[in-house]
């Protein structure tokens, strides 16, 4: 009976760990939510089998649901690392441990009901609701521990093994499953008064399992061909941060092209980006406009009152000008104390009309260092009219913005009209 059973044992975990490979393997195709899927809804049997289901094996008494379910989702969060990265490995991680959570929320929910007894001798029992639940929430507690220890020993062990991917992923998996037995074991003994020759029993049959998904993981390899693993050679940061170069990437490119003072986009991301949207316009045959935005006697500001205080001028407005253009169009730092704004599907009457509500946003609210008013000077251009290029526009904007300030300042100047206060 006892190799009947691991017989059993082994096909349960071969099944298992071959048909979570093809979720995985094929995830381009059928989803990624399949095998994410797949592991959540076999979270309830794993942990319910861990707690009520044993078989007698050759060396000891074990449970599949611990021994091959849990070890088979561990390495399986472990080759979806390799596959794609910590931002997507989070995501079951955190899925399970929430659903967890709710699950024994409900569940203390449900002991309130009034429950009719359809089958006689067959009462509710809310008590095992309640172990389970806890063991539900300890075992993805430390799911969470155990992934996150997977993922740093794998990488750690890169330095020494880098092209021992096999190698490295039987010791991740020996390592953590042996951590893992440990915790868990203490649930069951704080619930079951379990004895410890469970925690043997179970750590061997962990470790079987390793055995096998290791030469499963090896097979797979061989028959993938993947150089995918091999050159993971990424260095360890943050857990669940600095793993992942997915976000690396993203964090990059969302501070490259933005003005480090002001947070603003850059002249570079507005050289690249406005050309775009106008060409949009003109092949829409809509106007778009274009306000280059000069802070009047900035310069006064810097040399009566230090760098510092300019750059929180220079801030203040930037604050004030985003909050302006954040619902009709996009703002940009061109250089210094000069701004530009693009507006898409604007006529000129329209974007002089926007330009006026900001000078006017800036009578109410921002001001110097020393409380004097501050004033903006602002040359407005727009499509078709003045021009069909992105630096036909700029350059008449700025020969704009130039009539105001040589004119007094403090004024909107378009095609055919001067606005000052």
């Amino acid at each position: 009976m006892e190799f009947i059973n691991l017989a059993l044992f082994l096909v349960e975990a071969v099944f298992y760990f071959s048909v979570m490979t093809c979720f995985l393997h094929f995830r381009n195709k059928l989803g990624l939510g399949v095998f994410l899927t797949a592991l959540g809804v076999m979270h309830f049997m794993e942990t319910y089998l861990a707690a009520v289901f044993y078989i007698q094996l050759p060396f000891g008494v074990a449970s599949p649901g611990s021994s091959i379910l849990f070890a088979g989702k561990l390495m399986m969060i472990l080759m979806l690392y390799m596959k794609e990265d910590a931002a997507i490995v989070r995501q079951p991680i955190y899925g399970l441990f929430l659903g967890n959570l709710l699950t024994v929320a409900i569940a203390q929910l449900v002991k309130f009901h009034h429950v009719s007894t359809l089958t006689p001798g067959q009462p509710i029992n809310t008590g095992f609701l309640d172990e389970m639940g806890i063991l539900m929430v300890w075992g993805t507690a430390f799911l969470y521990l155990d992934s996150i220890g997977i993922i740093l020993l794998y990488e750690k062990l890169g330095t020494f093994l880098r092209r021992r991917i096999v190698l490295r992923f039987a010791i991740c998996g020996a390592v953590i499953l042996t951590f893992d037995q440990a915790g868990f074991y203490a649930g069951l003994y704080y619930l079951y008064d379990a004895p410890a020759q469970v925690f043997f029993d179970g750590w061997q049959a962990k470790l079987l399992a390793v055995c096998l998904y290791t030469m499963m993981f090896a097979v797979y390899q061989n028959v993938t061909t993947t150089r995918a693993f091999a050159s993971n050679n990424r260095n360890v940061g943050d857990v669940f941060n600095d793993l992942t170069f997915r976000e690396r990437y993203e964090d990059l490119l969302s501070r490259s092209g933005v003005d480090v003072l002001t947070g603003v986009p850059d002249r570079a991301r507005m050289e690249a980006e406005i050309p775009k949207a106008l060409d949009t316009s003109l092949r829409d045959d809509t106007p778009a406009s274009l306000l280059i935005i000069d802070i009047d006697r900035f310069k006064s500001i810097n040399d009566s009152f230090g760098h510092l205080k300019g750059d929180e001028v220079l801030k203040a407005v930037a604050a004030v000008l985003s909050r302006k253009t954040e619902a009709f169009g996009r703002l940009y730092r061109f250089g210094g104390e000069e701004f530009v704004i693009f507006l898409p599907s604007t006529n000129h009457d329209k974007a002089m009309a926007f330009a006026r509500s900001v000078q006017s946003s800036f009578y109410e609210g921002v001001r110097r260092p020393d409380g004097t008013l501050l004033t903006l000077s602002i040359g407005v251009a727009t499509s078709q009219e003045d021009g069909l290029s992105f630096n036909t526009l700029l350059a008449q904007a700025d020969v704009r913005l130039y009539e105001a300030k040589n004119n007094g300042r403090d004024q909107v100047r378009g095609r055919y009209e001067v606005l000052q206060d």
